[in-house]
């Protein structure tokens, strides 16, 4: 056997396959010591070696127009849904590692989609909502912000009967906003 003679054939394949495998193992080592692949399926972008407590205040209406109930509905989203999408702790007041404070500043409604006859067909519930996020560790994370959403409804039904269902609906999609900005972190 001539040991100068190059590999051909089905012996060169087993040469080329080694050294593809040892190339992968190898990659995939130092990726392994390297890299931390890390997915947040809630968006959440909180390390929590940093972060462990939130404190959530009270969000009082100071709209022209007020539904009491607006209030409880807001903050009651906005606690559960910091509970079911973080590990952070959340304490009343003190000095906690993260808060987030605000008022309702607007509740309003609006004629949307004119008719022929120059009436509403539908009216337009907007809310806003002026937060303000501190961040005791980085204060470059620190916001102060105005968000607002709405919800359109049939302008032959009582604003009565659709409120507490419309308040619900526009009081998530708020969280979910006030979430990305702040906690998501986007």
């Amino acid at each position: 056997m001539d040991l100068n003679k190059k590999p051909t054939g089905i012996f060169r394949g087993h040469a080329v396959a080694r050294v593809a495998v040892l190339a992968v193992m190898l990659l995939a080592g130092m990726l392994w010591q390297g890299c931390r692949i890390s997915y947040k399926f809630n968006g959440a972008a909180i390390d929590y070696n940093v972060y462990h407590t939130i404190s959530v205040g009270q969000f009082p209406i100071r709209a022209a127009l007020v539904y009491p109930p607006l209030q409880q509905t807001f903050e009651n989203e906005l606690l559960d849904y910091i509970t079911r999408n973080t590990r952070l702790r959340t304490i009343d007041g003190g000095a906690s590692d993260l808060s987030i404070e605000g008022e309702i500043t607007g509740y309003a409604l609006s004629p949307q989609a004119v008719t022929e006859n120059a009436y509403a067909s539908k009216t337009r519930l907007t809310i806003t909502v002026r937060v303000k996020y501190t961040d005791s560790k980085d204060e470059k994370n620190d916001i102060d912000q105005t968000f607002s959403a709405y919800r359109d409804f049939d302008a032959t039904e009582m604003l009565t009967d659709v409120q507490d269902e419309l308040c619900e609906k526009i009081s998530k999609e708020l969280v979910d906003l006030i979430f990305n900005a702040t906690l998501g972190n986007w």
